[in-house]
């Protein structure tokens, strides 16, 4: 599964990818290209784990970052791209169907109003300013793979 997500970020063709892990380590998984982060604080919620990859990106001196989730195998490299070309708002959403999910774009000019803790990172800021979000339609199937049952019914399809 991870396999799956890396390959398609690494596709998006990117300048830095950065993959934040926590409980789980996913350095064996990682290929060349890739700078790997270990969030020591993952038991405070994935809002920690956002905040370590954005102290990374401005580490770089990058203007903006997409972000998404190891275990949504069935984003495609495109809804990465689509995402990261996005520019008319300093957030952009993927949408599938009508529906928000990642990943998401995000510009440096919002990255200080982000939460540092709890189980949320931008989609607290979609419900506080609305108007910053931009909605991207995107293909692919952004279901997350989070449990054994869940991983039986992806490969079902």
């Amino acid at each position: 599964m991870i396999s799956m997500s890396l390959a398609a970020l690494l596709g998006a063709g990117f300048e830095f990818n950065i993959v934040v892990d926590g409980a789980v380590d996913v350095g064996p998984y990682l290929t060349t290209g890739v700078i790997h982060v270990h969030n020591p604080n993952w038991s405070n919620g994935m809002a920690s784990s956002l905040q370590c990859g954005i102290d990374v990106a401005r580490k770089l001196g990058v203007e903006s970052v997409v972000v998404g989730l190891g275990d949504q195998p069935g984003i495609l490299s495109s809804s990465w791209m689509a995402v990261a070309e996005s520019s008319d708002r300093p957030i952009a959403v993927a949408t599938y169907h009508g529906q928000r999910r990642n990943p998401v774009r995000l510009d440096s000019s919002v990255w200080d109003l982000l939460p540092r803790s709890g189980d949320e990172g931008a989609r607290t800021l979609f419900r506080a300013y609305p108007e910053l979000v931009e909605e991207v339609d995107c293909m692919g199937d952004p279901r997350d793979i989070d449990t054994l049952e869940d991983l039986i019914k992806w490969n079902s399809f």
